[in-house]
């Protein structure tokens, strides 16, 4: 009998007691197969177009390079990659922004084995999964859908090179190490600081700072090198 070919995972998790621990959750399975890992965004955007896994298990809040901005750049270089989010931050704001990112599925990081694996199983059959929370919620606040259920994403506010900039002003980057880090000119970073700032309607790095923490681009614990 000819055995069925396992779901190939790229797992994305800056944390490695979590990965660790999914990695050896989803292989115990039996029906996935764990082909890369990756500790930051940067790293998924490079192993991607290498592994190209059936799906790719992508968390948010990541040093270097976020996993918003690694999904958008994952998906700019292949349209047809399956990315599911894991995130502790499920705010409705937050979702649209990756359902406009292109991601196929989002769950929250309390979610059971189960549902992950039901997710996991969707995505790469060509389908897409929303938490039930998620999608109540989401459903609940008047978000389009389309016919097959899908929902449709508002327009994102920031670009994703705004995106990048707020995460390293966030990380407390001074704006010489964030050219150098994006290898674009000082002034191109003070526009984006600029433009960013106008659209959030926040001026100093410490609101940049909050929102990052509260939108999930990073995490709590990066406020403390922040000064």
């Amino acid at each position: 009998m000819k055995t069925a070919k396992r779901i190939t995972i790229l797992l994305v998790e800056d944390h490695a007691i979590v990965r660790q621990g999914m990695s050896a959750l989803l292989n115990a399975e039996g029906l996935f197969q764990i082909v890369g890992e990756a500790h930051n965004g940067r790293e998924a955007v490079e192993m991607a177009p290498t592994l190209r896994p059936d799906v790719i298990l992508m968390d948010i809040a990541m040093p270097v390079l976020n996993g918003l901005e690694a999904t958008r750049q994952i998906l700019t270089a292949n349209s047809k990659a399956k990315i599911i989010i894991l995130s502790a931050h499920s705010d409705d704001a937050y979702i649209e922004r990756m359902i406009a990112a292109g991601v196929v599925g989002f769950l929250e990081k309390q979610s059971s084995s189960d549902i992950l694996t039901k997710a996991i199983t969707d995505v790469a059959k060509g389908g897409v999964y929303f938490s039930p929370a998620v999608t109540k919620r989401m459903k609940a606040a008047t978000q389009p859908v389309d016919r097959d259920g899908v929902l449709q994403p508002r327009a994102n506010r920031l670009t994703a090179r705004e995106c990048e900039v707020l995460q390293l002003v966030a990380e407390g980057s001074a704006n010489k190490q964030i050219a150098a880090k994006l290898s674009i000119s000082i002034k191109t970073v003070e526009k984006h600081r600029e433009h960013l700032m106008g659209k959030l309607d926040i001026h100093d790095t410490a609101g940049l700072t909050r929102y990052a923490i509260a939108a999930g681009v990073i995490e709590s614990s990066v406020q403390l090198t922040i000064v």
